[in-house]
């Protein structure tokens, strides 16, 4: 990329919102609720519909 392209990429990016870091944890904790969640509807579906 030319100087000018990387210019014009961060005019278009600016600066982070202000709400960005909760929004990130946010994400985080949601998808690590969906592993979770996932896991534990794997083990009872084996214990209790499979076996």
């Amino acid at each position: 990329m030319t100087d000018e392209e990387m210019r014009s990429a961060e005019e278009l990016l600016g600066e982070a919102e202000p709400w960005e870091s909760w929004e990130t944890q946010l994400v985080s904790w949601s998808i690590g609720i969906a592993i979770v969640g996932l896991v534990v509807l794997g083990w009872l579906i084996n214990t209790f519909i499979l076996s």
